[in-house]
């Protein structure tokens, strides 16, 4: 007689937040066996993308812009998710851009010290992003960044990647039913048994802690939402997001929530920093065409202004009739 399938949960605090899978598995002893595999797995990743970490590959590439040293072979996962971004920069028409770092990093301290930065430093650090300036061999494998100063930053990108990662791991351990949160980015498979899918929340715009009171439900799926509830700053009495405009340098000051529900947690992650910055009709076209659906909650004057995609109803958990 087959053991009954179980609800495990573990949860491991990476990259700054919580990660959290949850698996269904009849052997609590397997369950736990591949949710620390799994965790190793995520070190591994963070490893190779952190801009924290000053020995990460992502760092040591970047220690090596501008000089003259051969291009660096970079592993397969460090390649894999620059040329994904590479289509996430053309696809948006360059909103999506990882070699925003010098930018970032600038407005990481600037939000840590509440000092708001000088124009010139601002322009000073722009001018040291752009994505004509990563050069990437396939066959050799190899990256090399063409100006001294550039630092990528994958912060946008990683945690839907790192998610997806370890729900295919899962996968090919014949687990069928799981789900992976880190810090909002959420990639399912499967559904828990006897239902439908997986139940997930939607945070309201401008509230850490109030959720929307409808949710949405999922199944083999990734959906991210994006804002700027955690990370911003005040700045003459404009509110300053920390996903930041590549054209300006600056924080962008629209508030919204984007939601973005697509087939990879990886395509999650980037298109909600995209559709932050995109005119919402572009942002709609965007996400139509790569399959995604799209919700944005606008706050304007105080009110909520929603918009979305029309695929997006059928992920109602109750959709409306």
């Amino acid at each position: 007689m087959e053991a009954q399938v179980k609800r495990f949960s573990f949860t491991q605090p990476k990259m700054g937040s919580p990660f959290t899978i949850i698996v269904y598995a009849n052997d609590s002893t397997r369950a736990a066996f591949l949710a620390e595999q799994s965790f190793q797995l995520v070190d591994s990743l963070v490893n190779i993308f952190s801009d924290y970490i000053d020995s990460s590959e992502l760092n040591r590439l970047c220690a090596a812009a501008g000089t003259d040293k051969k291009p660096m072979v970079i592993s397969p996962a460090l390649f894999e998710i620059l040329i994904l971004s590479k289509y996430a920069y053309e696809k948006s028409g360059g909103t999506f851009d990882i070699t925003l770092g010098p930018v970032t990093r600038l407005w990481r301290k600037a939000r840590k010290e509440n000092v708001f930065p000088s124009k010139n430093m601002v322009k000073e650090k722009l001018s040291l992003t752009g994505f004509q300036k990563l050069r990437l061999n396939h066959e050799a494998s190899t990256a090399h960044l063409t100006q001294k100063g550039m630092q990528l930053d994958l912060g946008g990108i990683a945690q839907g990647y790192i998610a997806q990662k370890v729900i295919d791991f899962l996968k090919q351990n014949k687990i069928s039913n799981a789900l992976v949160d880190v810090s909002g980015d959420i990639v399912a498979v499967g559904a828990p048994p006897g239902r439908q899918g997986w139940t997930v929340g939607v945070n309201a715009p401008g509230d850490m802690k109030e959720l929307l009171n409808k949710t949405l439900l999922i199944r083999d799926k990734a959906v991210t939402t994006s804002g700027d509830i955690y990370q911003y700053m005040y700045h003459q009495r404009k509110k300053y997001s920390h996903i930041v405009d590549p054209k300006t340098g600056y924080g962008i000051t629209s508030q919204r929530n984007v939601t973005i529900i697509a087939a990879d947690g990886t395509k999650a992650d980037w298109l909600t920093k995209a559709c932050s910055l995109l005119p919402i009709s572009k942002a709609k076209k965007l996400a139509t065409e790569l399959n995604a659906a799209l919700l944005i909650i606008e706050l304007k004057n105080g009110k909520k202004i929603w918009h979305s995609t029309a695929n997006f109803a059928s992920y109602w958990k109750n959709p409306e009739p």
